[in-house]
């Protein structure tokens, strides 16, 4: 093959005008406008723009064809770090226990059970067999409460549409039962004659509960709940008792829930509060109790309180744990006379151990300057045992099991890494960058424990900031082939997430959102002036909300950094939020604005959203991945905002472009297929970072 120049793309003129202001969107002919579509069948993507995004595609492995050697050596390495063959601890549950493993070379898990002392292993659904050599995303899996069925779902396109299928567990074969365009998950009935699903509609929007009688035919299904407003979005969960289904309607901002009791599955949903703007809430139960975690009353980093079930409105809740500002309560649930809750403080997790009897506590902490914490309560609501799980960048996976009664702890596993690993070569630190308001911003970073604080390092720095998602400082396989080269691993806790708090969120999202686009900044900043590296020797990478951080860093403050990779970005923030047909749009506007009613809301997004803001200068090299089937980040914005840059920027840096031409948000499917995509961008900061 010769060399291929870049693609230049064709611009065709298309005008708009919003409270006074017009636009010539020169490439909105790259969303096709046969989109719904394109999601369910990527073969019938328009011709032209088909030929585009192939141009790009050849381009980027033309790039990539140069460094073949470095992405091998790096995806064997991440590899070896993996154990193939692997299984998780198992759940106890009724007569069974349950897990999960994965085998050498397999792409896929298996969901297994052995009788509940360990014995007569069966192997539930292999997903290796179902993926066969095509895309393959599991929606999840729920055996029924009388073990005898498995209801578990798939997507076949990366669309985000799941078909759910029913297995009975003694033949090992399908029901004819079949549900198409769900979003995946299953809650069953108390009886496990019947369990209830969500429905999307044509704009991915999970919209309708439905209840499945198990040999029904699922176009007469019982419609349980309908969310008439485009802007909310619904959910389905069980309490930890198992007692309630949890039927939630929710936008980024405010919470509606009714739940329908397990054993009176053809009942209708009982409202617990009606939904009021602004106020957000979560339910658990012990019987005639519930426990509901709100930030009703400005308890912005939420409290707890009790109501009785059969009187649950807000007018009734009680306060159990009072608001404490800073500390912020995440999960929670009920256990066996105990309640167990994990809270955030100054940017670590901790679990809270309560005794409901006498009302005594105990905290769960560790003392690394940074790392994960997750807990779990399994299947059994009557058992004392809870069990946790616990990392650091430098101290891969432990799982204990604790036993709420005599507080003894069990080491379960450790995550094993075949290839050896070594904590003390490497060092974690928790740093804070001063923003340009004052606000310190948490950087968590790691590095060989000899590195030399000079300023010759490259440094690969992650962020995120939205959604008031915390980007947890725990152990990667893949990090660790940046940082034995030499480079150094950070993360940004930038706002809009919620490290050190709910404001940590609100503080950068809307009115506000600028301020996570700042701290990223400081935190490059901070690191270069304490010599962990150097301007131009950043690669600064972000995904999905994390890749409109890139692309505003990109226009803001280019000379930081050597490189930009921007992993499924969400690029086209003024064109997607002014257009109410897509799948995110209406529930997004509590989080961005909504720049079709309010002239405001449109002048903050047009002011920084990265494709409008491209501007000629000098930015650093980019890479960028796309997915012709994401319903999230729809494929034009990546293709647009390149097509844009590769015409406007006065550099010769590389600019490349990946459109996955069947798969998703997730990118590829198989685990091995992912770590591949790692090594491609591992290989481009490094190159681009020398």
């Amino acid at each position: 093959m010769g060399h291929i120049n870049p693609p230049i793309a064709e611009t065709r003129p298309h005008f708009s005008e919003n409270h006074g202001y017009k636009r010539n969107d020169v490439y909105h002919w790259l969303r096709d406008e046969n989109w719904q579509k394109v999601m369910h069948d990527p073969s019938v993507l328009r011709q032209d723009i088909r030929d585009y995004l192939e141009a790009e595609n050849a381009y980027f492995d033309q790039f990539m064809d140069a460094h073949e050697e470095l992405k091998d050596t790096i995806y064997k390495e991440i590899r070896g770090r993996i154990k193939e063959d692997d299984t998780s601890v198992p759940f106890k549950h009724g007569p069974y226990a349950y897990f999960s493993r994965t085998l050498e070379g397999q792409q896929y898990s298996q969901l297994c059970r052995t009788d509940r002392d360990g014995g007569n292993e069966t192997v539930l659904l292999d997903q290796n067999v179902e993926a066969g050599d095509g895309y393959f995303r599991s929606g999840g899996a729920s055996h029924s409460p009388n073990h005898k069925y498995l209801a578990w779902s798939c997507d076949r396109k990366g669309s985000e549409y799941f078909t759910i299928f029913v297995r009975d567990l003694e033949t090992g074969k399908e029901l004819e039962d079949q549900i198409i365009n769900t979003s995946g998950g299953t809650v069953w009935a108390a009886d496990s004659q019947s369990f209830f699903y969500i429905v999307q509609d044509e704009n991915h929007r999970p919209h309708k509960v439905f209840q499945h009688k198990l040999g029904d035919d699922a176009s007469k299904d019982r419609l349980v709940y309908e969310e008439k407003n485009p802007g909310f979005f619904l959910s389905l969960n069980k309490t930890s008792s198992s007692n309630l289904i949890l039927i939630d309607a929710n936008d980024h901002i405010t919470s509606e829930i009714r739940y329908i009791p397990a054993d009176k599955a053809d009942s209708e949903p009982v409202l617990v509060a009606e939904r009021v703007t602004g106020r957000e809430y979560g339910v658990e139960d012990d019987g005639d109790t519930l426990y509901i975690v709100t930030n009703a009353d400005n308890a912005i980093d939420f409290k707890m309180v009790t109501a009785p079930l059969t009187s649950p409105s807000a007018e009734n809740w009680t306060d159990l744990i009072e608001h404490r500002p800073g500390v912020l309560l995440q999960g929670y649930f009920l256990k066996d006379g105990f309640l167990v809750r994990k809270e955030q403080f100054e940017g670590l997790p901790r679990i809270i151990v309560r005794n409901l009897e006498n009302g005594e506590e105990e905290a769960i902490s560790f003392d690394e300057e940074a790392y994960t914490l997750s807990v779990a309560g399994g299947y059994e609501y009557d058992s004392s045992e809870i069990r946790y799980y616990y990392s650091s960048p430098t101290t891969p996976s432990q799982v204990f099991d604790y036993d709420l009664k005599t507080k003894e702890r069990v080491l379960r596993k450790t995550q094993e890494i075949p290839s050896g690993h070594d904590p003390k070569k490497y060092v974690t630190r928790r740093l804070f960058a001063t923003a340009s308001d004052g606000e310190q911003v948490p950087v968590t970073i790691l590095h060989l424990a000899d590195l030399e604080l000079d300023g010759t390092a490259p440094l690969l720095l992650y962020g995120y900031g939205s959604y008031g998602m915390s980007m947890p400082a725990g152990f990667s396989e893949n990090n660790l082939s940046l940082v034995d080269r030499g480079v150094v691993y950070a993360i940004a806790h930038v706002r809009g997430g919620m490290e050190k708090g709910y404001a940590w969120y609100t503080n950068g999202k809307h009115k506000h959102k600028t301020n996570t686009f700042d701290d990223f900044i400081a935190s490059a900043n901070m690191l270069i002036e304490k010599g962990y590296t150097a301007k131009g020797k950043i690669a600064a990478m972000g995904g999905s909300a994390g890749g409109m951080l890139m692309g505003a860093i990109a226009n803001k403050a280019p000379e930081l950094f050597g490189s930009i990779i921007a992993l499924v970005p969400f690029v086209d923030v003024l064109n997607t939020m002014l257009d109410d047909t897509l799948p995110l749009t209406p529930p997004e506007w509590p989080e961005w604005g909504n720049p079709i009613e309010s002239k405001e809301d449109y002048e903050r997004i047009a002011a920084y959203s990265p494709y409008d803001n491209v501007s000629a200068q000098n930015y650093p090299a980019t890479f960028v991945m796309a997915g012709l089937t994401d319903p999230r980040v729809t494929y034009w914005e990546p293709a647009k905002w390149v097509a844009k840059l590769r015409v406007t920027k006065t550099d010769d840096n590389p600019l490349i472009l990946k459109t996955h031409m069947g798969a998703g948000h997730a990118g590829m499917s198989g685990r091995f297929e992912r770590i591949k995509e790692v090594a491609m961008a591992y290989v481009f900061a490094l190159e681009t970072t020398k």
